[in-house]
């Protein structure tokens, strides 16, 4: 098929383009703790990957009104643009993978549950929005990772077929919906660790060690 080679790659961003983590898990532990709940460490990275609401459902209760949800998740979002915001650090290999890929020609887009404030405060900090031609973010969709909504709406956007997109990600949630919409899946173990990623088709500690061959390459693996 003539699809059936690499015309984009999709970047999830926290974990794989910026080193947030710490900062969206001391946003929750701050707004939660004011509400008297406990979150953990482990609650994180259980949810890691996934989207505010279902985060929110799972900590404070699955009947929690869309106002009451939307009112934590909009503090939780504001605490952590607070935290991050003079802490923007790319993670290794991700800013020259970026240029590699738009010398190569091949189109990138975002596809992260975050929302668009989240996406625009890191792209800025670290110079790289002329790098994507296409954003998706959490807002956009109704379901969350591992949904494949948002992959196929960044492949949407990009004008390609879901086949020849290749998702970059690091949350267990991320792999699941990139392969449920019909891409390739190179995992970065910056979250979790390798054996935890086994579903990719492609595991790597860092995107140092990442070309645009690699992705290509992904093509002629059955």
């Amino acid at each position: 098929m003539s699809d059936n080679h690499l015309q984009a790659v999709l970047w999830d961003l926290d974990g794989v383009i910026a080193d947030t983590g710490i900062y969206h898990c001391r946003a929750w532990q701050d707004v939660f703790s004011q509400m008297g709940i406990e979150f953990t460490e482990e609650h994180f990275m259980r949810h890691f990957g996934q989207r505010n609401d279902t985060i929110i459902r799972d900590t404070v209760n699955s009947d929690i009104s869309q106002d009451a949800l939307e009112a934590i998740a909009d503090k939780k979002e504001k605490t952590y643009r607070r935290l991050v915001a003079d802490n923007i650090e790319a993670l290794p290999g991700a800013i020259e993978l970026l240029a590699s890929l738009r010398e190569h020609g091949i189109k990138s887009a975002i596809a992260s549950s975050a929302p668009p404030e989240n996406v625009r405060i890191i792209t800025e900090g670290l110079g790289i929005e002329g790098y994507f031609n296409a954003i998706a973010c959490g807002r956009e969709v109704t379901e969350g990772k591992p949904s494949p909504q948002i992959f196929l709406l960044a492949a949407e956007k990009l004008n390609v077929e879901p086949s020849g997109c290749v998702v970059i990600e690091d949350a267990i949630a991320g792999i699941a919906g990139a392969k449920q919409a019909g891409m390739k899946c190179i995992a970065v173990a910056n979250s979790h660790p390798q054996a935890m990623l086994n579903e990719a088709d492609l595991i790597v500690a860092s995107l140092e060690s990442v070309s645009v061959d690699d992705l290509s390459g992904l093509y002629g693996k059955e």
